[in-house]
């Protein structure tokens, strides 16, 4: 038998059938992916308030530059989600220091929300309690909440430095290669910046 669908799920199913992933070439000739929409559940009268908005990023890196479309599996994106405990002062932090903007928040006042810069994004989500036990802490060494690329690291350090923000470790060449930072948030969450090169 037929599960009788309620006013509500009918609204929610046609807001997400509206939102449409489009590729187009950019100023750089490469691949993108410009997710647009925008939805407010609480416009609906449900009491919900969801804020999507535009933004163009990375396809995913294929090697043959061939551009995915909407059937494939393959995957395109991975999106950390980070616990912290004072949702404001973290939003703070992301956007203020850091240089991130707000893609959406989620509740009322907001827990969850997401982050992002260029074609990283970031969760957040509030949490209860200490976001890391301190054994944990103790016994390992640097555990890293997210990793996030660029192709030139210096200029975003020199950004950092001149924004004040604490280094967890400094700018430094590692034995691969690779040129990387790591900022530590206001909960111990550890960013790794890394670059190929300064």
């Amino acid at each position: 038998m037929r599960r009788p669908v309620d006013r509500r799920e009918r609204v929610l199913a046609r807001r997400r059938r509206r939102i449409r992933v489009r590729f187009r070439d950019t100023q750089f000739r490469r691949p993108r992916r410009l997710v647009q929409g925008a939805f407010q559940l609480s416009d609906s009268g449900f009491g919900v308030t969801v804020r999507l908005h535009p933004q163009i990023v990375p396809h995913g890196g294929r090697r043959d530059g061939s551009v995915l479309t909407m059937g494939s599996s393959e995957i395109v994106a991975a999106e950390p989600q980070l616990f912290v405990t004072d949702f404001e002062r973290a939003i703070g932090f992301y956007v203020d220091t850091l240089g991130f903007e707000v893609a959406f928040t989620y509740g009322e006042p907001p827990f969850y929300g997401q982050v992002r810069r260029g074609g990283a994004s970031l969760n957040l989500r509030k949490v209860n309690g200490p976001v890391y036990d301190g054994n944990f802490l103790a016994m390992e060494h640097d555990p890293l909440a997210a990793t996030l690329t660029t192709y030139k690291l210096g200029p975003l350090h020199d950004e950092y430095q001149a924004a004040d923000v604490v280094f967890h470790q400094p700018l430094q060449t590692e034995e691969w290669g690779s040129v990387t930072f790591i900022v530590k948030d206001p909960d111990g969450n550890l960013l790794l910046f890394s670059g190929a090169e300064a």
